[in-house]
């Protein structure tokens, strides 16, 4: 009697031990089987539109450090550069005026230069305005008298040399380059305003894609999510899932384009003497050249977006958690 009550107790366990279950690598697989898929199209797609992103605001950045670089040099050379133009008039001796403008140049504290130059070079700076081969000598042109300032000019160098023309040159007048120093300037700050409105319009536009990505994402997951919730999974819990797998998706879309702006502005600096292009085409391309401090700039603009793409993921989440409750 005692056998056959034991009996029955033993087949049910030879069954479980014989019945086909589920192995420790698939269990173990679908334990670790993450909330949001990494492999949609959703997620190529945002990755290929957070690229794009990060290209257009690498290529602003570099943009508007290369405008800098270049204004910043331009103005360095307008402040060390003035101009001495002396109009020809009646009973003028131009020549002794030339002579007496570069005298006292030279003889002015901080003035390291004066040079008058020849009518050949003023034909050559007018000939894009009066052609070639042009004969000054029938026609009332200024001579000009270049002064480069040597590096222990102040701020009294150039008006004692004006006050000097003044007095012993009265036809000779002094340009100092002002207005086209603060033409500059204005130019600088206009491209750098454009470069940050810019930029407003990519973050603005990243953050859109991103908040409908994640919803798309939430909304796809739903019903793991409100399981997940129902059963008392903290919010951190969920939303860490979601901001993990944004963070990658912004790291590599930021990474592409952030390497692409960097590799266009590398070529852009280099092809030129690899080439061995005219200086034409060379000092178009060279307004792309950009310092370590523009690379830098694009390689930071790149970890804002990645960055970006995760708080706005981790944001969408935690307000989509809040309307599941």
């Amino acid at each position: 009697m005692t056998g056959r009550l034991r009996a029955p107790a033993a087949a049910p366990e030879a069954e479980r031990a014989t019945r086909p279950g589920p192995s420790a690598p698939a269990a173990k697989s679908a334990a670790q089987r993450p909330i949001v898929p990494s492999t949609t199209v959703t997620t190529r797609a945002l990755i290929a539109v957070i690229a794009i992103m990060t290209f257009l605001a690498g290529i602003t950045i570099g943009a508007v450090s290369a405008v800098s670089n270049v204004a910043a040099e331009w103005t360095a050379d307008i402040a060390r550069e003035a101009t001495i133009e002396i109009k020809p008039g009646d009973g003028l001796d131009l020549d002794a005026a030339l002579a007496k403008a570069v005298e006292l140049a030279k003889a002015t504290p901080g003035i390291a230069e004066a040079k008058a130059l020849d009518p050949a070079a003023t034909a050559r700076l007018l000939e894009p305005w009066l052609g070639a081969g042009l004969d000054l000598a029938n026609l009332p042109v200024p001579r000009l008298v270049t002064v480069t300032l040597a590096a222990s000019a102040d701020a009294q160098t150039l008006p004692a040399l004006r006050e000097a023309l003044t007095r012993q040159v009265p036809s000779a007048s002094l340009d100092d380059h002002r207005l086209w120093a603060e033409r500059l300037a204005a130019t600088t700050r206009t491209a750098m305003t454009i470069g940050l409105a810019v930029l407003a319009l990519v973050a603005t536009a990243t953050v859109l894609c991103v908040t409908v990505a994640t919803r798309a994402a939430v909304e796809a997951a739903r019903f793991v999510v409100e399981v997940l919730h129902f059963v008392g999974a903290r919010d951190t819990f969920i939303v860490s899932e979601f901001q993990r797998h944004f963070l990658t998706v912004g790291l590599k879309g930021a990474a592409v384009g952030g390497g692409a702006a960097v590799a266009l502005f590398f070529l852009g600096s280099t092809v030129p003497s690899w080439l061995r292009v005219d200086q034409q085409v060379d000092t178009f391309v060279g307004a792309m050249t950009i310092d370590a401090r523009g690379y830098g700039g694009i390689v930071g603009v790149a970890v804002l977006v990645a960055l970006v793409t995760t708080l706005t993921s981790r944001l969408t989440v935690y307000r989509t958690l809040r309307g599941i409750s």
